[in-house]
């Protein structure tokens, strides 16, 4: 598959809410060329893991900053980029201070093998939290620290852990996941937060991504990190709109367990999901990484999926959604139990213990 490479102009500034505008038009990853950032990283104590860096990215540290989204080349890549282009627009006109920049953007074609080539000069190996490291398949983790290692290449897909919304879900997964449990990604992408889960514990998850090669790098992710099929399984389609998508994820984690359609959970189309103590079969984790626009959607049917007691862990909630994210979520009947805030990025877990 072939992409759609946009460069987008902006600021340090800049950068959040652009990311905000890329996420709500449905692309998950992106990459940000922040001079300000590099100075900061080679300023700092983790300079000395790297031991080379382009003099491209040094030579005009007065330069502005670019990101780089990528959309596949077919209609539903366009139309996220309509989506995109919509709200820089928006942006720019609203932007009258002019602290994002230009706001210009730049469209060119990128062959598969040159988009993944492309991830390769900025995703270096990081350790997050107190317990998991991530790094790339073409790089040595080396911190000495007993950290469990994520290995991931984003080939086709996005989600290297670097984004705040991603590192905020690894962060809280190292306490959330326990010995033997099952999880539910809902837009897994690279398949990086199934493969942290599985590594830190769980003992079964399930993916589902509306992009079928999404699954695929998720897949060759998971068998990357040594983590056997039987332990996981992957479903492709929209879960939102799909009733029969939903009960076979379920199925699938119920089979594991030999609780299949346990619970009497009710999922025919406008049924009631919301939390409550007749659902005992499910998940004990669902992980949803997403956008707060497909999580206010999603509210009505997380409870679905998940164990009384069991967790929901959401992230991808700009500042200004966080308010009305944790409103719906509590009227279908979850409880909020933590929040995490990093940039104007919110990751929020919720209990649900029953009503």
């Amino acid at each position: 598959m072939d992409w759609i490479e946009i460069q987008i102009e902006t600021t340090s500034r800049g950068a959040e809410p652009v990311g905000g505008l890329i996420l709500m038009a449905g692309v998950s990853g992106w990459v940000i060329d922040d001079p300000e950032d590099i100075r900061r990283y080679l300023e700092g104590p983790q300079a000395a893991r790297w031991d080379y860096v382009d003099e491209s990215l040094l030579r005009d540290p007065r330069r502005g900053t670019l990101i780089r989204v990528y959309v596949a080349d077919d209609g539903q890549g366009r139309r996220q980029w309509e989506r995109l282009h919509q709200g820089l627009l928006s942006l720019k006109e609203d932007d009258r201070e002019g602290l994002f920049g230009s706001l210009s953007w730049r469209l060119q074609n990128v062959k598969e093998e040159d988009w993944a080539n492309n991830w390769k000069a900025f995703f270096k190996p990081f350790a997050v939290g107190g317990k998991l490291a991530v790094k790339p398949t073409w790089e040595t983790w080396d911190g000495g620290d007993g950290r469990i290692v994520v290995e991931i290449d984003p080939g086709s897909s996005f989600g290297t852990g670097q984004h705040h919304t991603t590192r905020m879900c690894l962060e809280l997964m190292e306490h959330l996941v326990k010995p033997g449990m099952r999880m539910l990604d809902i837009g897994c992408g690279s398949g990086i937060l199934m493969a942290a889960g599985l590594l830190l514990g769980a003992g079964f998850a399930v993916g589902v991504d509306v992009e079928e090669h999404a699954l695929r790098t998720a897949e060759g992710n998971l068998r990357q990190n040594g983590i056997a099929p039987e332990r996981y399984a992957l479903f492709t389609g929209d879960v939102i709109s799909q009733s029969g998508l939903r009960r076979v994820i379920r199925e699938a984690v119920g089979s594991v367990a030999g609780d299949a359609g346990a619970g009497g959970a009710k999922d025919a189309a406008g049924a009631d999901n919301r939390v409550g103590d007749d659902n005992t079969g499910g998940v004990d984790l669902v992980v949803a990484n997403i956008v707060a626009d497909v999580i206010l959607d999603m509210a009505r049917h997380f409870g679905f999926f998940l164990k009384r007691p069991g967790s929901l862990l959401v992230s991808g909630i700009i500042d200004d959604r966080r308010e009305e994210v944790t409103r719906r979520l509590t009227e279908a009947g979850f409880v909020l139990e933590e929040s995490r805030q990093s940039g104007e990025w919110n990751a929020l877990v919720f209990s649900a213990s029953g009503a």
